[in-house]
């Protein structure tokens, strides 16, 4: 890990089913010098909220129970994590997809299956309140 990596070490929460996702995600934050917590659906996610501030959330779209949606609109009703961004994760990538995005929170959208590239660019641009803006 550089000096620069390790100066800029976030706690970031992944939200996916998908064990496969969940993995892949913490392999890249892992190696990059992030904390990765990971939760398998929504209601995993809202109960880890209560023990940890991440400063960034991937969460996937397409979950049983409480899809990303709920997900996120539960997280940004939420004062104490209003501020944090929320970058969802979807195959899904049409116009109707990433406005559902911005109505309930959410700073980006990322396209599955993401890159390792990717993921750390969403990192540098959302985490530690960098983000000013919504980049849908």
């Amino acid at each position: 890990m550089t000096d620069v990596q390790a100066r800029h070490s976030f706690t970031i929460l992944v939200v996916d089913d998908s064990a496969t996702i969940r993995r892949s995600a913490a392999l890249f934050l892992g190696q990059a010098g992030h904390q990765v917590m990971l939760a398998e659906d929504g209601f995993d996610a809202l109960s880890q909220l209560g023990d940890c501030t991440p400063d960034l959330i991937f969460c996937d779209v397409l979950m049983p129970r409480l899809d990303g949606y709920q997900t996120c609109a539960l997280i940004k009703k939420n004062a104490r994590f209003h501020a944090t961004p929320v970058v969802m994760l979807s195959s899904k990538d049409g116009l109707f997809d990433r406005a559902r995005g911005a109505i309930v929170g959410a700073a980006a959208f990322m396209t599955k299956p993401f890159t390792e590239d990717g993921m750390l660019q969403a990192v540098r641009t959302y985490a530690g309140g960098q983000a000013a803006a919504a980049h849908l």
